[in-house]
């Protein structure tokens, strides 16, 4: 498989006062994160929002990402949904465009059987030309895929990784390399020889998630550290509290879009106070 790289950020999609996408703060975030810590991007994920976009800004911050990305990283495009012929269109438009890769999640709300997640694997995979990262996310989509059916899955030509967010199914899967679908299961990807992270706090913390990359001997003490950065993140619906922090650290990526809302004052204030005890803030910031 193509190298995708270790830490793989999620990046958010920064929108402007009139929640129009907001390219130039994207392509400014792009080249900040690429600075610090990130090897590759996760374009039009759940972070990006993506299920807010319309397919038009989604291909085109997918187009922006390939065109603008910082030299030697690589560019995921997120392309999945729950109409096998809808993902199956981003799938192929990503490819058109550039994506090194594609994320195609579990498809949410009609909740497949396993033959109806295989079926709709192959026509993706049959798709693209890419690298197909699955994505295991059973909180948001209501179906799990478990290791035997991820087992399975590997055997389609193409499907080449997983990023998986169910914790208590995580573990080496064969002929799959194996992402952490969460921050909090980052350190404990790495451990056990998976091929990295999609990560959201890599947004602001980068700089310590690469150095549990290439400082294996102190990375349990790294990853003890910013356990309460994961929190603060997380601590409504991602990613509301991703852009509160990014926008208390200078980066204007805007508000959300309905129905997902902005940090209320006390989520703002858990945030901010992560911020300045990490020192990424100044603790006089008004």
């Amino acid at each position: 498989m193509t190298e995708l790289g270790t830490i793989l950020t999620a990046i958010v999609t920064p929108f402007d006062a009139n929640e129009d996408v907001n390219e130039e703060a994207f392509v400014s975030l792009l080249a900040h994160l690429a600075d610090n810590g990130s090897d590759g991007f996760v374009v039009a994920g759940t972070t990006g929002e993506a299920s807010t976009l319309t397919d038009q800004e989604q291909l085109g911050l997918i187009e922006l990402a390939v065109a603008e990305r910082p030299p030697g990283k690589t560019i995921i495009a997120g392309a999945g949904t729950n109409d096998t012929r809808q993902a199956v269109f981003l799938t192929e438009r990503a490819t058109a465009l550039g994506a090194d890769a594609i994320l195609s999640v579990t498809p949410y709300y009609n909740k497949p059987s396993r033959l109806g997640l295989t079926r709709h694997f192959e026509a993706i995979a049959q798709a693209t030309d890419k690298p197909v990262l699955l994505y295991n996310i059973p909180g948001r989509t209501a179906t799990n895929m478990p290791p035997d059916l991820l087992a399975e899955l590997a055997q389609i030509d193409g499907i080449e990784g997983v990023k998986q967010a169910n914790a208590s199914e995580l573990e080496p899967i064969d002929g799959l390399a194996l992402y952490a679908g969460d921050d909090a299961t980052f350190a404990r990807t790495l451990d056990m020889g998976g091929a990295g992270g999609i990560l959201v706090a890599s947004h602001v913390v980068g700089p310590e998630m690469r150095r549990m990359v290439d400082e294996p001997e102190n990375r349990a003490d790294i990853d003890a550290s910013l356990q309460d950065v994961y929190e603060a993140l997380f601590l409504t619906s991602n990613p509301t509290c991703t852009k509160a922090a990014l926008n208390l650290l200078g980066h204007e990526v805007g508000g959300l879009r309905l129905p997902l809302v902005e940090a209320t004052p006390e989520e703002t204030e858990a945030v901010r106070s992560v911020l300045q005890r990490h020192g990424l803030l100044a603790s006089t910031h008004a």
